[in-house]
């Protein structure tokens, strides 16, 4: 289950918050009207309070990014990045819409996504803590998992039954609430316009997380629903949604000290967490994160080197974890710079005297937080066998994957669809189905076998103690982690003998028995059945985990909510993939002595960057027009030129991508895409004379679609003038 907001204690204690740090659930917005205010918001809190009126309504997720309607016809903006996904899925050696781009002249030119890519409207929210809760003092691991997990499914059931609806229960403060939230599921999504990467993600990843920038990181998405106007898989009749709201686009954007606020779907920050997990990040997560990265980079690199194909296949995939990579180098060298694990000792040493200071506090609190570390330990004696042994039974090949989902379906199939595990429920099936029909648009043999094998050279340095004695008996592994038979041949055998990789034998397997799993031949089927009890039991484990946070977590950050509002500091939730509303201003700043980054970059910047080599090719047209200075209608007087990216220090996370960022008036004048290098670690610590977001700018975006890319009819889509 996803993480959400929980009302109460954090809505009366919203007032204490301080700046503009802070992810605020919009039910909080009404009690911190008079910030919102002095900033210059000139909307009612009220209305960024309310789902169902401009311009919440308006706002989109896309599952691991944002997006906003900007007109009446389901037209969606979002970060050229968080589209990739579609852009690749979509291209070939022969017509390749990543270096290309792509502009559909009319709707019936429009192409289809991942049938797997949806668009979600959050249309409610509902407490549901004490029906969740009931009866479960003091009840922690796979106990309390399985009565949370049950009753949060029998609530979803109920949601669900207005079609069209996608519920989910999400839980804040380790398991102290819990609100389920009730979307619009849209599961036709459409590519509209793309420009070039050479536009979009111009600068690549020596840019990435670095200012100044100029990268154009938009794109243009539609959502598409049946004939009836409700929700269906694509179709040829599908005809474009009509939503209730969509964004107004102020093309005169906004300028230094100007009010500005993003709307989305934050992912996740860990703020509330302790001192010892900081410094496990630094000292163990990130580093092992930032090595393995690295070389799977690397493995991809040299397994698609000369193969068009397969590098396109990985495009997506290469992009994913070349952010990540940079993002944790990132984080360890902000730490380096801080006092961020003192800083968080000082708090919970105060916090600890705080509740030894009250018989009360002491009895409610004081065996959560000795539960809650003890918890934090147990885990940690196990992380090499997480990392190394249980990423290859959760991850592993493609091929493995594939036959351990279907086998799982199978199983649950036998039980009562409230019973079976989330993810292979009734309501999960069709977008299963579509994951397993377009496998093969990421996947290539002798890539995956590539990773599989760096995979497995680090579980093979693992001590005896540390694996996992299936994976062991399927590989020939003997006692001493050497290996009894040739590995090569090993995986030769695994890749040679399956069908898995051919659409119809995935397919023919959606609907099997259990038992026709353990009676096949397909080398990738019996290894996931050989590997199957062990999956179970990381996954009982796991579960088992889960409820002893909610029993100890949630007491511990209750405890410090209470602390912080006692000293009059921030009271936000930690930031968990539910709709967020945040506000600032564009505004720079200065990372060092005599240096100091002002709020806008250009034009001219981009003709400065330009080369001939990756990432700074650029397109020609755009190149000769700002040679030109033929700027059309979107110079700013005040630059004299039309700016392309710009700052403000708007407090925002990753999946914040692609969010629309808005004026005082709630109009479109930007996307955020991005964060300065100093703002790496804001998801564990907000700095708020360094940390910004980084923005391409509504000027920038029409000046691309207008001049460069002849984008007329999607300009005037939106409600404006297209050029002549």
């Amino acid at each position: 289950m996803r993480m959400l907001v929980r009302t109460g204690s954090l809505l009366l204690a919203a007032g204490v918050a301080c700046a503009d740090e802070g992810m605020w659930p919009p039910a909080q917005l009404p009690a911190i009207e008079a910030q919102l205010r002095a900033r210059g918001l000139e909307l009612p809190a009220r209305e960024l309070s309310s789902l169902t009126e401009y311009p919440l309504n308006a706002i989109v997720g896309l599952g691991y990014c944002t997006g906003s309607f900007v007109s009446p016809e389901g037209l969606v903006v979002t970060n050229h990045h968080c589209g990739f996904g579609i852009v690749q899925f979509n291209s070939t050696p022969q017509k390749n819409l990543m270096v290309d781009g792509f502009l559909a002249n009319d709707f019936a030119a429009e192409l289809p996504a991942d049938p797997n890519q949806r668009l979600y409207v959050t249309e409610a929210i509902t407490d549901v803590s004490a029906r969740l809760t009931r009866g479960l003092d003091g009840v922690g691991g796979l106990k309390r998992f399985q009565a949370v997990d049950r009753r949060s499914k029998q609530a979803v059931a109920e949601c669900e039954r207005d079609a069209g609806y996608r519920c989910d229960v999400y839980s804040f403060n380790g398991g102290r609430n819990y609100l389920m939230i009730k979307q619009l599921e849209i599961k036709d999504v459409r590519l509209v316009y793309a420009p070039s990467e050479q536009i979009g993600n111009f600068g690549g990843d020596v840019d990435n997380w670095m200012w100044p920038r100029h990268t154009g990181d938009f794109t243009f998405l539609r959502a598409y629903v049946g004939p009836d106007g409700k929700p269906a898989p694509h179709h040829k009749d599908n005809r474009p949604y009509r939503p209730k709201s969509w964004l107004k686009v102020d093309p005169n954007g906004v300028a230094a000290g100007d009010y500005v606020m993003v709307t989305g779907y934050p992912g996740r920050t860990n703020r509330s967490r302790l001192a010892e997990e900081l410094r496990d990040a630094i000292e163990f997560s990130y580093p092992r994160n930032i090595r393995n990265m690295g070389e799977a980079l690397k493995t991809i690199e040299d397994a698609t080197r000369d193969r068009p194909e397969a590098a396109i296949k990985y495009a997506s995939t290469v992009q994913g974890i070349a952010n990540g990579y940079k993002n944790q180098q990132g984080q360890l060298e902000g730490f380096a710079k801080t006092t961020a694990v003192a800083d968080k000792e000082a708090e919970e040493a105060r916090l600890l005297a705080w509740i030894e200071a009250d018989a009360a506090r002491k009895t409610k609190y004081g065996a959560a937080v000795a539960g809650l570390k003890a918890e934090l330990a147990r885990i940690r004696a196990r992380r090499e066998t997480e990392l190394h042994g249980n990423s290859l039974l959760a991850m592993g090949p493609t091929l493995y994957g594939v036959a351990r989902d279907l086998y799982k379906l199978a199983r649950e199939r036998r039980k009562p669809d409230a019973e079976r595990s989330f993810g292979f429920q009734q309501r999960d099936e069709i977008k299963f189905k579509g994951r397993m029909a377009t496998i093969d648009k990421r996947y290539d043999a002798a890539v995956d076998r590539a990773l599989f094998e760096l995979g497995l050279g680090r579980y093979l340095k693992l001590a005896k103690a540390e694996r996992i004695a299936e994976i062991d008996a399927a590989l020939g592994i003997d006692r001493d982690g050497m290996v009894v038979a040739d590995l090569d041949a090993r995986l030769d055998a695994l890749y040679a003998g399956t069908r898995l990789g051919e659409l119809d034998a995935r397919m023919a397997l959606i609907d099997a028995r259990p038992r026709d799993f353990e009676r096949s031949r397909d080398s990738f089927v019996q290894f996931a059945v050989a590997l199957f009890p062990a999956f179970e039991r990381m996954d009982s484990e796991a579960k088992a985990r889960i409820g002893n946070d909610g029993l100890y977590r949630a007491a511990y950050l209750d405890a410090l909510i209470s602390f912080r509002e006692a000293e009059g500091r921030p009271a936000y939730p930690d930031a968990n993939n539910s709709l967020r509303v945040t506000y600032g201003s564009v505004t720079g700043y200065s990372p060092k002595d005599g240096v100091a980054n002002t709020e806008f970059t250009t034009l001219e910047g981009v003709l400065a960057k330009v080369t001939d080599q990756d990432p700074f090719l650029h397109p020609k047209r755009a190149v000769e027009l700002m040679r030109k200075g033929q700027y059309g209608r979107y110079a700013a007087p005040a630059l004299g030129t039309v700016p392309v990216n710009f700052l403000s220090n708007v407090d925002i996370t990753g999946g914040n991508s692609g969010s629309p960022t808005l004026n005082r008036r709630g109009e479109v004048v930007g996307l955020v895409f991005d964060g300065n290098w100093e703002s790496v670690s804001a998801s564990w610590v907000y700095n708020p004379k360094l940390t910004r977001a980084i923005h391409v700018d509504i000027r920038y975006m029409l000046w691309v679609m207008d001049e460069v890319d002849q984008a007329d009819r999607l300009v005037r889509e939106m409600g404006l003038v297209a050029a002549p």
